[in-house]
């Protein structure tokens, strides 16, 4: 029923979005660029006006306040360009921008997460190739591979806001007061969580309302069973999910689950309600990506000083990559390909991202894609120690979701939700997940 639910909404927010965006006129027009072939400038003397969509849009999102930074020294350094922007909670931006590219009504610069997901946009050619607009001294201030899942066919569409990683976050605090030790292994994961249940303590936060948090456990037991290059391969359909590694994937997350590491209600919270039970110091472990730091940094955050970060405990005995880390460069900007104003929207777009990289780690919430300079900067400590954490690493394997595109990425966030809600088996979790490489 949760999932036809969501996808009535889903579909009922479509519709209204398509109407909506019917109503309105396009702001930009791109006939005569479409018709010569001629890159647009603009007129000169005469202010004008980019719009640009991201997803940063409450306060106790950490990136918040770092790109509003970054987009106010672009505004104020930028007097004859002004970028009008507009942020939409992220599961509900996925609708949002989708339906914007169906309707051909995607803002100049907008944010989108780059492999599967942004596949189908660039397919269409609703997306700009930036090759010709960015230059090898762009190229050079980027982290090596930052780039590769934005490329297509050889050329680059997408240039990266930070890296993130998945972090498993531990509240020493509460394993001191009740003398139980931060797992390194899996089989100390469940003494963790057998130990905190008995204290009447949920072990671990997961918000299965938005349903890819749940993935993200799944994800990494994968990497821990299969390893990096096996998982890339069958997300790839290369080689089958019906296999001993993924299968195990799906029972060590059953394990967790029968162990009650989890809420009993964990369908009915957001990612950012079950987060929130951690950062109010009422959950002793979450595994949630790395941007997740900066809110644990802010002065009234009740864990502050208290966490410790660790990579995802390993599973001994297993053959995939013990150090491997979920993560990458996904999160991007991108400009749209009806753009009247290109280069600048490719200039500003530049200048804005390198600008809010650096501000994202300074504060404790993203990872470097960028290089940048910051002797004599203070960095959030937490940030310090995951781009420590982060260097002794396998690699890194995108989640799930964003490796996959259109309906094989919700059809898998659907199958580890059936997983929690013991609906489906281990098996039938592997079984399904094949289906997706040999329907196509």
């Amino acid at each position: 029923m949760i999932r036809v639910f969501r996808r009535i909404m889903l579909i009922l927010l479509i519709i209204s979005l398509i109407a909506l965006t019917a109503c309105v006129p396009s702001v930009y027009s791109s006939k005569a660029s479409e018709e010569t072939g001629e890159k647009q400038a603009a007129p000169q003397n005469q202010q004008i006006t980019l719009k640009l969509w991201h997803i940063w849009a409450t306060d106790s999102d950490s990136n918040k306040m770092p790109f509003e930074k970054a987009l106010k020294n672009w505004n104020d350094s930028h007097p004859e360009i002004h970028i009008v922007t507009d942020a939409t909670e992220s599961e509900t931006y996925k609708i949002k921008i989708r339906t914007a590219i169906a309707v051909n009504e995607a803002p100049d610069i907008f944010f989108c997460w780059g492999a599967g997901f942004a596949k189908p946009f660039v397919e269409a050619g609703k997306v700009l190739a930036l090759d010709e607009y960015i230059d090898e001294n762009v190229k050079s201030k980027l982290v090596p591979g930052s780039l590769e899942n934005f490329t297509y066919g050889g050329k680059i569409y997408a240039l990266p806001t930070f890296m993130i990683a998945g972090i498993f976050y531990c509240n020493e605090e509460l394993f001191n007061n009740y003398d139980i030790k931060i797992p390194d292994t899996f089989d100390e994961l469940l003494d963790a969580v057998a130990a905190f249940r008995k204290h009447k303590i949920t072990p671990m936060a997961v918000g299965l309302k938005d349903g890819w948090p749940g993935i993200f456990y799944q994800n990494i037991l994968a990497v821990r069973t299969a390893g990096i290059e096996k998982c890339a391969a069958a997300l790839n359909k290369e080689i089958s999910f019906f296999q001993p590694e993924f299968i195990e994937s799906a029972e060590k997350l059953v394990q967790l689950i029968d162990a009650g590491a989890f809420d009993s209600k964990c369908t009915q919270l957001t990612q950012h309600e079950a987060e929130s039970q951690f950062l109010n110091g009422k959950i002793p472990m979450y595994y949630g990506g790395s941007w997740a730091a900066g809110s644990m940094e802010r002065d009234d955050c009740a864990v502050k000083g208290k966490v410790i970060v660790r990579n995802f405990p390993v599973l001994e005995g297993a053959s995939g990559d013990q150090k491997g880390f979920l993560g990458g460069a996904i999160d991007n900007f991108m400009i749209s390909a009806s753009t009247q104003y290109k280069k600048e929207a490719v200039d500003a777009m530049v200048s804005i991202l390198e600008n809010f990289c650096k501000e994202s780690y300074l504060s404790g919430a993203g990872l470097p894609a960028w290089k940048f300079d910051v002797s004599g900067a203070k960095i959030s400590p937490l940030a310090n120690e995951i781009s420590k954490l982060i260097e002794d690493r396998d690699g890194f394997l995108l989640a799930w979701d964003t490796f996959l595109s259109g309906s094989d990425s919700q059809t898998h966030i659907d199958l580890v939700t059936d997983l929690f809600l013991k609906r489906i088996d281990p098996e039938d979790f592997a079984i399904n997940m094949q289906k997706l490489n040999i329907s196509k």
